[in-house]
């Protein structure tokens, strides 16, 4: 029998391209809370967030054969769910504002508490930042990925993703009160 509590994720991952259901759920269950953090940062509602971490495992379960290395799993993934964050931002063809998707009560374990420490400043600051830029920081900050990994992510230069990040780090400061 097969121990899938224990197994590296290579393995898991090839598995997982073969066909193994319960290799997938276990590469699922790894990944959960950080797509579920970058999607809630991204739409700024548990729903909507809940909707596309939902919807990208079912695509990724259907395309994970296309996967051509398995050390790019989580990038590849990451991607699905930006794509998917992005759809779920415009709706009838019109970009959603962060005023509307912004819920002061958001947390990321589906529960809800009052605002400590800022919380909410640093989320109205993120909000406030442009789709890329948020992207950017959210891959930084949520997803553990360096310049280079969002950089081929988001089809750009490592430079340029380096640039952006310190330019949307500088205006989140300025919005914080801070000095850029």
């Amino acid at each position: 029998m097969y121990n899938y509590e224990n197994s590296p994720e290579p393995d898991l991952i090839r598995r997982a391209r073969r066909g193994d259901v319960k290799a997938f759920a276990r590469l699922y269950s790894r990944i959960y809370k950080d797509l579920y953090r970058f999607a809630l940062y991204m739409t700024r509602h548990p729903q909507e967030a809940e909707d596309a971490v939902s919807e990208t495992v079912i695509s990724a379960y259907e395309n994970i054969s296309a996967l051509k290395k398995e050390d790019s799993f989580r990038s590849w993934i990451f991607t699905i769910l930006n794509n998917q964050c992005r759809k779920s931002l415009t709706k009838g063809g019109r970009e959603i504002a962060a005023s509307e998707r912004m819920n002061p009560y958001i947390r990321e374990d589906e529960g809800y508490e009052p605002d400590y420490a800022g919380q909410q400043d640093v989320r109205r600051a993120f909000a406030e930042l442009d789709e890329e830029e948020r992207m950017i920081v959210a891959f930084s900050v949520f997803g553990g990925y360096r310049s280079e990994e969002i950089a081929r992510m988001l089809g750009k230069n490592a430079a340029t993703v380096r640039s952006r990040k310190s330019r949307a780090l500088g205006k989140m400061r300025v919005s914080l009160g801070g000095a850029e």
